[in-house]
């Protein structure tokens, strides 16, 4: 079953962020934009590479009002070790979100129940509290957080002007499709 347009399912869990250990909630992520970044586990290969794309890119997500919840089966104390020893994992400033007892992982379907740990998951949660994007990659294939970015702005140009879509490769400020009659077989 696809979870596009479907509402996050509720979940409670502690994040590190900021040198604290925080509770978030399903509740955080409504009311504004959201994407839930599943990686496999700390003090791994990919992972980092990842995390530090999005550490890289994280000013111009926030720009666009998007918070970002990277998570993992680790708990929150290994989030800090890693923030504490890694170059890499030392430059997030997003939240760092421990899920040991899986139910994150679960809840976005992304959970490898026979090594306990979560596939390369990305989801783009509306301010309703529902998906919008979800891609799922192969543990051994890294995300790139710019292309991330350009869907995440096609997301929220799609909400905000009813009646049009983004083509493929679309970047911010390009036409856009209004999908009628006229249309169809002329592209």
């Amino acid at each position: 079953m696809s979870l596009i347009n479907t509402e996050i399912k509720p979940f409670k869990a502690t994040a590190f962020k900021s040198s604290k250990f925080i509770d978030v909630s399903d509740a955080d992520l409504k009311g504004k934009w959201s994407v839930v970044f599943f990686y496999p586990a700390d003090f791994t290969f990919v992972c980092p590479t990842e995390l530090e794309d999005l550490a890289d890119n994280y000013a111009a997500f926030q720009k666009l009002g998007v918070e970002i919840y990277a998570v993992s089966t680790d708990t929150h104390f290994a989030h800090k070790a890693w923030h504490d020893t890694s170059p890499a994992i030392g430059k997030i400033e997003y939240f760092l979100v421990g899920d040991p007892t899986a139910t994150l992982s679960r809840n976005f379907d992304v959970l490898i129940e026979e090594v306990g740990l979560a596939d390369r998951g990305t989801f783009v949660v509306d301010p309703a509290g529902k998906i919008q994007i979800v891609e799922i990659t192969a543990g051994g294939i890294g995300r790139d957080a710019g292309e991330l970015l350009r869907k995440v702005k096609a997301a929220q140009y799609v909400a905000s002007h009813p009646g049009e879509v983004c083509p493929a490769k679309w970047q911010e400020g390009e036409k856009t499709l209004a999908p009628s009659l006229d249309l169809v077989g002329k592209i």
